[in-house]
């Protein structure tokens, strides 16, 4: 095998300079205050980095979803009948603390504002954890974000739902408050034109969930996947400090789950969000998170900041 061959690679790779000229005319349509709006706790997001890469993304993802819907117009008219609205999926997934959340509502409010004024609903993953009593009950507490944390029959089911064009899907609720599963209230999705699903293990599949075999994943209903990257260092790094400024903010609420930690010293939250980073996030995170990357349409990897270096496209 000469050099050559060692490096071709499924993927086209661009350095943020050439990635932000693909933006062509599209008009930035977001202020800069809806764009700090939009950011999760202890990101940055710029408009250098809406302009430079947001922007040539959603110009890309409309392209994509163009073509898809004269696929749909194809089939149609093939068979001489006229089908249900069948969404789009973008599906986007990632470490904890990279920054997915973020990234999934700047698609979203971007995409809305195109001139086709599509419907984008957005989607998280955590709606479809086990609740907290199921996970006790199996013993498997620490093992949250894991694969045999998610009640997975439940979320393709409702991926497939969606799919076919089914008119009302309902999906769970997830409050990050109390760390749960929100009884007795739903999500509705009525007909999207795109539906964006975020989470960790949106590009998982098989080969992930050796305990409980599943013939069909929720990676094979999405159209689009994205994977945000990042160094673990940068990764463990931007989760203390989140964690910090939990600490100082949602933590005190009363009805926080982690009310205990709003208590806490500056040194004994950093020992404590260490040790959950090396014994929960790390662990997932190069077990079944990282290993999924490579099965992505499109990768951003992030450097200091938040700031995206360079853009993988899957050829």
């Amino acid at each position: 095998m000469n050099n050559k061959e060692r490096f071709i690679t499924p993927y086209l790779e661009f350095d943020r300079k050439h990635w932000a000229t693909l933006r062509d005319s599209v008009p930035l349509t977001l202020t800069e205050k809806e764009i700090a709006d939009l950011k999760g706790i202890n990101e940055e997001i710029s408009i250098d980095d809406v302009i430079e890469i947001y922007l040539p993304l959603s110009r890309l993802l409309n392209f994509y979803i163009s073509s898809n819907l004269r696929r749909q117009a194809v089939l149609e008219q093939f068979l001489g009948t006229r089908s249900a609205k069948i969404p789009y999926i973008i599906g986007i997934a990632g470490s904890v603390a990279v920054g997915k959340s973020t990234t999934a509502r700047l698609l979203q409010a971007l995409l809305t504002r195109w001139p086709e004024h599509r419907k984008v609903d957005l989607i998280t993953t955590d709606g479809f954890l086990l609740p907290n009593a199921e996970l006790k009950k199996r013993g498997i507490m620490k093992k949250k974000g894991f694969p045999e944390s998610y009640d997975m029959h439940n979320l393709v089911s409702f991926v497939s739902d969606i799919k076919s064009g089914k008119k009302q899907v309902t999906a769970p609720v997830y409050s990050h408050l109390v760390y749960d599963i929100i009884p007795d209230k739903k999500q509705v999705i009525e007909q999207p034109d795109i539906l964006i699903l975020e989470g960790l293990n949106v590009l998982q599949s098989n080969q992930d969930y050796p305990h409980d075999p599943h013939n069909v994943f929720v990676s094979d209903y999405v159209d689009f996947s994205i994977y945000v990257d990042a160094e673990e260092e940068l990764l463990k790094h931007w989760y203390i400090s989140r964690f910090l400024k939990f600490r100082e903010g949602a933590f005190t609420d009363p009805e926080s789950y982690f009310n205990n930690y709003s208590k806490l010293s500056r040194e004994e939250s950093i020992e404590i969000a260490s040790s959950i980073w090396q014994e929960i996030n790390g662990l997932n995170l190069k077990q079944n998170i990282l290993p999924t990357k490579e099965r992505a349409s499109l990768i951003l990897t992030k450097g200091q900041n938040h700031t995206i270096t360079n853009v993988r496209l899957r050829k």
